[in-house]
């Protein structure tokens, strides 16, 4: 699959006890997957953005612009 270049969140979460997952650029995509190790949720956030592109592209709706801009803290 091409670059992607969609944002993807990654936080701790105590309450989960992982570290979830989110992809800010899709609505309703808040939390989509999770990780017990910070490598763990990177691989499976890449596997999950996929999936979510290919979800799109199957039913022809349009993909969301990705947001760019980078905020420094």
């Amino acid at each position: 699959m091409d670059r992607l270049k969609y944002q993807m969140l990654i936080k701790w979460s105590d309450e989960d006890a992982c570290f979830l997952v989110g992809f800010p650029d899709f609505p309703g995509q808040q939390w989509r997957t999770h990780g017990e190790t910070y490598e763990e949720a990177v691989a499976q956030g890449i596997e999950a953005l996929e999936s979510l592109v290919m979800a799109y592209q199957a039913v022809g709706d349009p993909l969301p612009e990705p947001n760019t801009t980078c905020k420094a803290a």
